[in-house]
């Protein structure tokens, strides 16, 4: 007879599970919402991830996240000027949604605290369950957030953003939307904080409706000491676009998964994303695309910069379904390590069912070339400068699909100030 003894848990682990038992009695939901909680803490209990979890095989999550800090209840966070001017700014601050909601023409927005107890919200999405570690440990904890409903046909003016920011201390935050059909959107999820050991977990879940467009940015910009745990999971529906833009460029652990599903014919995503990773940090993207009907299209594009002892991931798998005839995917992972001591994996996956479809993907890892940068300095650029605007050339191709030059402008300025704190 074989005994497998449970492994003992960790400091975080029984750290998680000691916060949970405090907090249980202050978190917003009713039977059916603590139900989910409770299964939540049970994944907790048998385990964070580890290398044996495939998914998890280059972020060992029992071993990196070593402490949790407590829950802070009182320190203050204000919300942050938006990324675009004139934005609608909806800020969770510490963990706490805004009482005062902005009004939006052609967009309802209620706080997810009075959701929770009824969970009455668009079809596809869920206020309190997932089934995952990242959904676990948000479903265990969060307590606010936003739903954002946008009304079928609406073109907002102004971008909307949605803020997460924290003090140090634990942030559990989940933001829902619905983007109604044929409507357009801008929506920017912005993850920062002001110091202290912190951890956070943020779920976004959206729903695209039929023949809607949307672009949604997300911009982690997380202190040095923080842990960030998210997921973006999305459904697209009949020619509807989704433009995904992540910029990564803060934080000592983070991880970003992308769930995406296609659901109707004519859908189309684009993922584009850029790490700018430094300092002893680790930092994963992870995304899962499932093409679930004919007659779709993506593309995804990762491009990273690596220095100092920084470590990256990006994993990508596209599953394309038997039914998903014509379906078009191409994926690409490219790399610039500035260190010898920095490092990125890179692990694409296609796994395809159907047999009439073009996909396809790629990854490289480069270095700043030599001759560019001679070729700079003796023209009178110091070397620092050089390197700059080679790393700039490097990622700009991706920030310019955006196509939208407010955007262009507001993600170049905060690349230029990743590079003057790093480069």
């Amino acid at each position: 007879m074989n005994m497998h003894a449970q492994p003992q848990r960790t400091l975080a682990e029984t750290a998680l599970i000691d916060a949970f038992g405090e907090r249980l009695s202050l978190l917003p939901g009713d039977g059916a919402v603590m139900v989910k909680r409770d299964d939540a803490i049970e994944a907790i209990k048998h385990g964070l991830p580890t290398r044996r979890v495939e998914s998890w095989h280059y972020t060992d999550l029992r071993r990196l996240l070593a402490s949790v800090p407590a829950f802070e209840a009182d320190v203050v966070v204000k919300a942050l000027a938006p990324i675009l001017e004139g934005s609608a700014v909806l800020p969770v601050l510490n963990g706490v949604s805004s009482a005062k909601l902005p009004e939006i023409e052609g967009v309802t927005v209620q706080r997810l605290s009075e959701k929770l107890t009824d969970g009455s919200v668009a079809p596809g999405l869920d206020p309190y369950g997932s089934d995952d570690a990242i959904g676990a440990l948000n479903t265990a904890f969060v307590a606010d957030g936003y739903f954002v409903d946008i009304t079928d046909g609406a073109e907002l003016e102004k971008p909307i953003e949605l803020q997460n920011l924290q003090a140090g201390g634990q942030s559990h935050v989940r933001l829902l939307a619905r983007v109604g059909a044929g409507a357009k959107a801008i929506v920017v999820e912005r993850q920062a904080g002001e110091g202290g050991d912190a951890l956070t977990s943020s779920v976004s879940q959206l729903v695209v409706g039929d023949g809607a467009e949307v672009t949604w940015l997300i911009v982690q910009e997380q202190p040095d000491t923080a842990t960030h745990l998210a997921q973006f999971k999305a459904h697209i529906g009949k020619d509807a676009k989704l433009t995904l833009f992540v910029m990564n460029a803060g934080g000592k652990l983070v991880r970003q998964e992308v769930v995406v599903r296609t659901t109707g014919e004519g859908a189309d995503f684009k993922l584009r994303g850029i790490n700018l990773l430094a300092g002893d940090t680790h930092t994963d993207v992870t995304m899962v695309l499932d093409h679930a009907v004919p007659h779709t299209t993506s593309t995804e594009v990762i491009r990273n910069v690596v220095t100092g002892k920084a470590r990256g991931v990006f994993q990508g798998r596209i599953n394309v379904h038997q039914y998903a005839q014509k379906t078009n995917a191409k994926m690409a992972c490219n790399t610039l390590l500035l260190s010898d001591d920095g490092e990125f994996s890179t692990k694409p996956e296609l796994e395809i069912f159907a047999d009439d479809v073009v996909c396809g993907h790629g990854a490289t890892v480069t270095e700043n070339d030599h001759n560019h940068l001679f070729y700079l300095m003796a023209r009178g650029i110091d070397e620092k400068s050089a390197r700059g605007l080679l790393v700039k050339a490097f990622v700009a191709e991706v920030i310019e699909e955006l196509d939208d030059e407010a955007l262009v402008e507001a993600l170049e300025a905060r690349l230029d100030g990743w590079f003057v704190a790093h480069g």
